[in-house]
């Protein structure tokens, strides 16, 4: 069994913002993340614990400010939550491994599609390419680009 990272272990691995995010449920600024308008084939791994969360086959412009996606690759790789802070009420995504703060769902996404939109913090992302899928341990997920 591996060693849970400490606070302090994280943050010296993550960046100010990627421990903002994921530890403090902190929000980037919109429009501002690495992966908004970010559309090349793979998937988006918790940046803490590398749980796969989302596809690139799932994401879309909701023209929101933040990635946007349809649903998770698996739903029990996250976990929500009812976030009653700044005086609105939503639902909070975190990763289930982890317990990273990932953003909010919500229901105003492609009705096709299922009707959510998952509105997701890049900062709490790491990109995995379709073509470094089996190279970085995520072979299981090659299927989703064939």
């Amino acid at each position: 069994m591996a060693k849970q990272e400490t606070q302090d272990d994280l943050k010296q691995r993550l960046t100010a913002e990627e421990y903002a995010v994921t530890q403090e449920a902190a929000t980037e600024a919109a429009f501002t993340g690495k992966y908004d308008h970010f559309y090349e084939p793979g998937i988006y791994v918790d940046v803490v614990s590398g749980q796969p969360l989302f596809s690139s086959t799932d994401k879309y412009d909701a023209g929101c400010g933040w990635p946007s996606f349809t649903k998770p690759i698996d739903a029990t790789n996250v976990k929500e939550n009812t976030d009653h802070s700044f005086g609105m009420v939503r639902q909070e995504v975190r990763s289930t491994d982890a317990g990273s703060h990932l953003g909010h769902v919500f229901n105003d996404g492609p009705a096709d599609q299922g009707g959510l939109r998952y509105c997701i913090n890049s900062a709490a992302l790491k990109f995995i390419p379709a073509d470094k899928l089996e190279a970085n341990g995520y072979h299981d997920f090659g299927q989703l680009f064939n």
